[in-house]
């Protein structure tokens, strides 16, 4: 039967709005809600168990709203907390981990894939672990970007002190080494292991150069979730129009104002939500 129910798109920020524009792109008929943390954003430097703590009470609100499916649009949430939460909830949980790791394994060319990611999703090896399910003989690199994150909140996407950043932050993970025969190993993928990062992949692209293909988990989710409500008889009547609804636990004029200057003016009003006391 169809199913005119929205689904929940749940990130720390608002790099999760990466995923959405592609799912809306890719299923445009159906209705979404989105929940940014941003009132305890960053994740990735945080505690597992916080970032299971918060995890669990952002799902916790997105179920209330009668949710068909959620997507876990935020990389350490789907690294540190997606088993638990798949256990707590009756419905499908989605994560963006595997579709991005499909995705680089079918890239790579030379068996050596870059991840770079918040220091939370590198300390799981969530991304190693689902590559190698994919090849297990391809090298994974992964390195953490802190400072990477806090930029795209920031709304901080370009100039010149932008860039030395994002190249600071890439500097070991692009470091070319050498095997025994004096051959070069450089990645020749680099994976965006977090929804924030593909708001800078134009910095990332000119760093790294043509010889590297970026890979990011936005469209490989979208279209991960347009089979699974399909498998599982969720898709919408189409006969409905869509509707998509915008909540954070930060301020809401700031957020609006900021995704509307990175997605677009169109974008929708934004509703602030209280979850708990924001921890700083």
């Amino acid at each position: 039967m169809p199913d005119a129910r929205p689904i929940g798109v749940f990130d720390s920020g608002v790099g999760g709005l990466t995923v959405l524009r592609e799912m809306v792109r890719r299923t445009p008929t159906e209705s979404t809600i989105y929940l940014g943390d941003n009132a305890r954003a960053p994740y990735g430097t945080r505690s597992d168990d916080q970032v299971l703590e918060f995890s669990t009470e952002s799902l916790d609100r997105l179920v209330e709203y009668d949710v068909k499916a959620i997507v876990i649009a935020c990389n350490t949430s789907t690294a540190v907390a997606i088993e638990s939460l798949r256990r707590r909830y009756p419905l499908p949980i989605i994560g963006v981990i595997r579709p991005g790791a499909s995705a680089a394994a079918l890239a790579t060319r030379n068996g050596r894939i870059g991840v770079i990611a918040t220091p939370a999703t590198v300390r799981s090896h969530a991304y190693q672990r689902a590559i190698h399910d994919e090849r297990p003989e391809v090298e994974v690199r992964e390195h953490p970007t802190p400072t990477l994150v806090p930029l795209v909140e920031a709304g901080d996407l370009s100039g010149a002190a932008v860039e030395a950043t994002v190249e600071t932050a890439l500097a070991p993970l692009l470091m070319v080494g050498h095997d025994r025969a004096g051959q070069a190993e450089q990645i020749d993928t680099l994976l965006l292991g977090c929804t924030h990062y593909p708001l800078l992949r134009p910095l990332i692209a000119a760093l790294v150069g043509e010889q590297v293909a970026i890979v990011d988990s936005a469209t490989a989710t979208a279209s991960a979730v347009a089979e699974i409500l399909a498998v599982n008889g969720l898709g919408s009547p189409g006969d409905v129009e869509p509707t998509h609804r915008q909540l954070t636990t930060g301020d809401a004029d700031a957020f609006h104002t900021l995704a509307a200057r990175l997605f677009g003016s169109a974008f929708p009003e934004v509703e602030q939500i209280e979850l708990a006391v924001a921890a700083r």
